[in-house]
């Protein structure tokens, strides 16, 4: 008895240090990646300034001071040392608005992502084990939303509906969870027929035990991947719908608000839309790079731990 508990405290030990060992690899391999470094750095920056922008603004994002708009940024004639980045055509703060900005672009890609993720999930899922009409449906439902341009049906949900944060999160939403769907269907077609799966059937193993406990772990990998990348795009589309007036209404700053606000000055006064666009392009980049780091460390044929 002594010797068989020694035997599985050693194997247990060497278990444990070969999780270690990978995790290590696993690290290693992220600081010598100095993309997903930089990733990291900007998606940290976004969150946090999201979640302390009420200690991290200088000043009220909404608040107006019309003696002081259009300054331009520090080290530019005529600029205010208070205001590092500006002031916009109402005298408020670039720096205040472009934190506070981040908050709504933060709320409305993670819900969204969250919202289309667990959609597009299952129904993937339940498409590719049952096959048959099933599939056909969803399938067929997938293609006209493919095929239905996005604009277009955002214009007809918030048309109906209103302009609120609720409303985008919906609209971007509905847009998301084909690609979802699509990826895992593709992974259960291929896994469904494996071995274990037919073991667990022949075992009495039910439907809802072999999708949501044999099928769904091994879908996990690449759905991580895809949330990722989707988040940048969902950042975009917030931007976009804010830009074009479907986003969230003033005086809440976002940044594709900011944007719109700054095309009118495009030419006198570049900072009121050329930061926003920075913001944002530095922000939907780190989260590519961060995404692309996470797909080479969860696809088995494009690394080696």
């Amino acid at each position: 008895m002594n010797v068989l508990e020694s035997a599985a405290k050693s194997l247990d030990f060497l278990e444990g240090e070969r999780r270690v060992t990978r995790w290590r690899k696993i690290l290693r391999k992220w600081i010598e990646n100095k993309g997903a470094i930089f990733g990291l750095i900007m998606v940290l920056c976004v969150i946090i300034s999201g979640v302390f922008a009420p200690y991290l603004a200088p000043y009220d994002p909404i608040l107006q001071d019309v003696e002081k708009r259009l300054l331009p940024p520090v080290g530019q004639v005529g600029s205010d040392s208070r205001y590092l980045l500006g002031t916009d055509h109402l005298g408020r703060d670039i720096v205040s608005r472009l934190i506070y900005g981040s908050r709504i672009s933060l709320v409305a890609s993670i819900s969204a992502v969250a919202f289309s993720g667990v959609l597009g999930t299952l129904i993937g899922l339940l498409s590719g084990f049952y096959g048959g009409k099933v599939d056909s449906i969803f399938m067929r439902l997938a293609d006209v939303q493919l095929a239905f341009p996005f604009i277009l049906l955002a214009i007809a949900i918030i048309a109906v509906l209103g302009p609120n944060l609720q409303n985008i999160i919906i609209v971007m939403g509905i847009t998301g969870w084909v690609i979802y769907a699509r990826v895992v269907r593709a992974e259960v077609l291929s896994l469904r027929e494996k071995e274990y799966i037919t073991a667990v059937r022949a075992l009495g193993g039910s439907n809802a035990r072999i999708i949501f406990k044999h099928l769904f772990p091994n879908v996990v990998p690449p759905c991580i991947v895809i949330v990722t990348l989707e988040l940048a795009r969902m950042i975009i589309m917030e931007s976009a719908l804010s830009f074009l007036g479907l986003g969230i209404q003033p005086p809440t700053p976002t940044w594709g608000g900011m944007l719109a606000d700054g095309r009118v000055y495009l030419y006198t006064s570049w900072w009121l839309a050329t930061f926003p666009g920075l913001v944002i392009m530095l922000a939907v980049l780190g989260i590519n790079l961060l995404g692309n780091w996470l797909r080479d460390m969860l696809d088995p044929r494009l690394t080696q731990l």
